[in-house]
């Protein structure tokens, strides 16, 4: 075998091999000979299957499984050759030549390695930015929001129900006169208007008094989820019982301060806006580095940062933006680029710019999390796909598993690495600024 390694830039490189039928053949008898000594075949005795019998029946597959073991061994002596270790090798090796003949194989292998990205200097393009400022009607709004939410429905007397009202009432649901499973239940509260029910129920209960029964028509939308009732125009009987309204508290007394405060021993206003305070601060902060200074930052660093990329792995990064453009494509579209490969290939390069701009972002991001000390664990990982699932409604472990089978944790790990590092960037660097400023006074 006759391999030869050359380096296109610092991470992209050619192996170019030439294995001859010969090797190939050798090859495949030995795999051949390891085979017949633990193969069962009908008529032979486990390990006494002659070679000869082997080869008749699986000499196809063997011949790949031997074509497999050389190209692992040209990747192996390519990089060494290029004094690089297995661990520097990223992505997915290609061919880009690969000419099968008697005399042998004549190939060509496109490998990766990961680049060496150096991030010093990166604090200077670090934006300026002013800390949100929260003011105090920004509390005294939060406190009003978190008393609304604590407020229960207490019974009032009205002539009839309005929206922002709430009803106990009772209902049962029919459809072509037959009584539906799980459209039925009594003493029911709903906030009128809230927009729970299907569409028209809400409405159709407006006006209604106490003691008063109603029919109320709908219809189930298209894509409801029960099967059997979508799309399906229904009636319910309905009888209000109560009009209910919340009263908001209008002062924070000591009981209240405990369900805001869990776990205070001494709760107090004071403290539960100084909470609020941070909160908000916090929900701000998160915001303008969402929307402003990741987005400023982050074209700087590509901008600034320069080091060769890893033709393979922007190549699959083009083809993730070229998949998720499919779906809002034409049928039209569609037909074309499954005829077209020229098509194809011109509407990919549309991508390529936004693809090396991202992997190269995500190789700065690795780097910066590295100097920094920023990591996210396995554990904080599963345990962000758990309160997704529970968000959702949907079973934890089908989440997860169905994340492990599409091969997506490593890019939420990353996405959360990128998240942590940013807020890191921005709260600690504004802290020390804010230090070194004080001093300098």
């Amino acid at each position: 075998m006759q391999v030869k390694a050359t380096l296109n830039d610092s991470v992209n490189a050619v192996a170019t091999a030439k294995i001859g039928a010969d090797e190939i053949k050798a090859s495949v008898n030995k795999l051949a000979s390891k085979a017949a000594k633990s193969m069962k075949i009908d008529g032979f005795r486990k390990g006494k299957v002659p070679v000869a019998v082997v080869l008749k029946r699986y000499e196809k597959e063997l011949e790949k499984d031997a074509e497999q073991d050389f190209f692992r061994d040209v990747i192996n002596e390519a990089v060494k050759e290029l004094k690089k270790s297995a661990t520097d090798v990223i992505g997915e090796p290609s061919f880009s030549k690969f000419d099968r003949s008697e005399n042998g194989l004549d190939l060509e292998i496109n490998i990766s390695f990961k680049p060496s990205v150096d991030v010093s200097g990166y604090e200077e393009l670090i934006p300026d930015f002013s800390t949100p400022r929260v003011l105090k009607k920004d509390i005294d709004e939060k406190k009003e929001e978190l008393l609304k939410m604590l407020a229960q429905p207490e019974k009032v007397e009205k002539d009839s129900l309005e929206k922002g009202d709430f009803a106990k009432f009772d209902f049962e649901g029919f459809i072509d006169g037959v009584a539906f499973d799980g459209g039925k239940a009594e003493k029911y509260i709903l906030e009128i208007g809230s927009g729970q029910f299907i569409p028209g129920f809400e409405d159709g209960m407006l006006g209604l008094k106490v003691g008063e029964e109603r029919d109320v028509k709908v219809t189930f939308p298209a894509d409801y989820g029960a099967a059997n009732l979508a799309g399906k125009e229904a009636v319910f009987k309905v009888k209000l019982h109560e009009i209910m309204q919340k009263k908001v508290p209008q002062k924070l007394d000591e009981e209240l301060l405990k369900r805001l405060i869990p776990g205070e021993e001494k709760p107090s206003e004071e403290l539960l806006e100084e909470r609020i305070k941070e909160q908000l601060k916090a929900e701000k902060m998160a915001k303008l580095i969402a929307e402003e200074l990741k987005p400023k930052l982050s074209e700087a660093l590509v901008e600034k940062i320069k080091f060769d990329l890893p033709k393979n792995i922007v190549e699959q990064e083009i083809d993730v933006q070229f998949s998720n453009a499919w779906a809002s494509l034409s049928t039209e579209e569609m037909d074309k680029f499954r005829n077209d490969p020229k098509a194809v290939e011109a509407k990919r390069e549309e991508y390529r710019k936004d693809a090396e701009n991202s992997v190269k972002l995500t190789f700065i991001v690795d780097e910066l999390a590295r100097v920094r000390g920023v990591s996210v664990s396995d554990q904080e990982v599963m345990q962000a796909v758990y309160f997704e699932a529970y968000r959702a409604g949907v079973d934890p472990r089908e989440h997860i598993k169905m994340y492990q089978q599409r091969g997506l944790l490593p890019a939420i790990k990353m996405s959360m690495v990128e998240e942590r590092l940013f807020s890191d960037i921005f709260n600690k660097d504004k802290k020390a600024d804010k230090a070194k400023k004080e001093k300098a006074e």
